[in-house]
Parts: C-alpha cells; sequence; structure tokens
C-alpha cells in the first residue's frame, strides 16, 4: 500500500515537470517568432494552475502519457511562417528530452549512493518517472495526428493540399482518440489477463519512448557514472 502511494504521489508531482515546461516552451517560442498570443494569455509563464487540464493531467499521471492546456498560437503572426511554426511545434518536445537528459544522472545517483527508505524511494521513484514520463510524451507528441505537435511538424514540411496531411488533419483526432481509449482499456484488463497488454499499440509507443529514444541519453551518462 506505502508503495502505492508513493508512485502516484511521485507520479503527480513528476508531471509538473514534464507538462509545464513542455507548454511553456510552446509559448516562449511562439512569442520569440513574433507571435504575441500566448503572452496575452499569460502562458509565457511556469505557473503550473495556467497549464493545467485535469483529463490530461489524470491520464498522464495513471498511463504515462497526457496533455496540458494547449496553448493559444496565431501562427498568422509568425515572422517567417514555416520556421515559427517548425520550431514552436518542436519546442515542446526538445525541452522534454533536454529535462530527461538532465534528470536521469541524479536518478542514477539516487540508485546508487542512497540508502533505501521511505523518503529516498520516493525521491528515486520521483526521478525516475520525470525521465520517463519526459520521454514518453516528447514521443507521444511526435506522432503526425491532430491535434499533437507531430502534426504541427508536418504542418511546417508539407503543402495544404497534401492528401496524407489533410487526412490526419480531418481524422487525426478521432484516431488519437481510439489510440488512448484502447491503451486505457488494455491497461485495465491487463490486471485480470496478462495477454491484453502486447495489444497496447500506446503502450508500445511509450516502451519504445524508454528503451530506445532515451538509450543515447543513459549511454552518454553511463561513460561518467
Amino acid at each position: 500500500m506505502l508503495e502505492i502511494i508513493i508512485f502516484y504521489a511521485a507520479s503527480i508531482l513528476a508531471m509538473l515537470f514534464v507538462l509545464v515546461p513542455h507548454e511553456f516552451a510552446h509559448a516562449a517560442v511562439a512569442y520569440a517568432n513574433g507571435d504575441p498570443t500566448p503572452k496575452l494569455n499569460g502562458r509565457i509563464t511556469l505557473n503550473p494552475i495556467k497549464h493545467f487540464d485535469p483529463i490530461g493531467f489524470v491520464m498522464c499521471a495513471l498511463v504515462g502519457f497526457g496533455w496540458a492546456r494547449p496553448v493559444p498560437i496565431n501562427s498568422a503572426n509568425f515572422k517567417h511562417y514555416k520556421l515559427g511554426l517548425f520550431t514552436t511545434a518542436i519546442a515542446g518536445v526538445v525541452t522534454n528530452y533536454i529535462i530527461a537528459f538532465l534528470v536521469y544522472p541524479l536518478y542514477r545517483l539516487c540508485v546508487i549512493y542512497l540508502d533505501n527508505n521511505v523518503g529516498t524511494e520516493f525521491l528515486t521513484t520521483f526521478l525516475r518517472l520525470v525521465y520517463s514520463y519526459n520521454l514518453s510524451i516528447a514521443v507521444f507528441n511526435l506522432l503526425p495526428l491532430f491535434p499533437l505537435d507531430g502534426f504541427r511538424i508536418l504542418e511546417s514540411l508539407t503543402k495544404p493540399w497534401n492528401k496524407v496531411r489533410q487526412f490526419l488533419g480531418k481524422y487525426g483526432q478521432i484516431i488519437l482518440l481510439v489510440l488512448i481509449a484502447e491503451s486505457f482499456i488494455c491497461d485495465i484488463a491487463a490486471n485480470f489477463l496478462p495477454v491484453f497488454a502486447r495489444f497496447d499499440i500506446l503502450g508500445y509507443v511509450l516502451q519504445f519512448a524508454v528503451s530506445y529514444i532515451g538509450w543515447p541519453i543513459s549511454a552518454f551518462w553511463g561513460l561518467i557514472l
């Protein structure tokens, strides 16, 4: 019971170091590209209340992926439209990866040097989740499905009449909701029949994130620690 409490408390706290910097990065880069909309809406801030979305926050804490309240952006204000669209879209993902890179050595130091008690278990769990959640959110947001960052990146690299872009813009949100629902159902069903875990599509995406996208981070710090 104590382990469950520690996990979910650490998970909720870890979300602040995942979703808030992600949205802050979008807002700051959009403003740097000439769009005052995020500033006018008070989104160039690390205040979590400004970025809080209850459903996305709970989803992220429970299953490892979710969302914050989207930053309002008017891409028509960008000084250079394509560049502004691309850099604003990629800013959140890059920020998540940088945080994962910086947090990983702290997590490893805790594992190596700290004694095992309630306080250190919480800290170690918290750092591990900050690392893994940042990688998961980065990969999740790179999916080219509207309204995720991956679709915005696709927008910046393709023409408006591109058939793939039009399809993902029209049906991306439906596909995304189906994938989230499927993952949530599989996660619950796996508690009764473990075989259901094999059908968790987004679960494989998150596993890929931690195992492969995170490999350069663990490999780099492994040379030092």
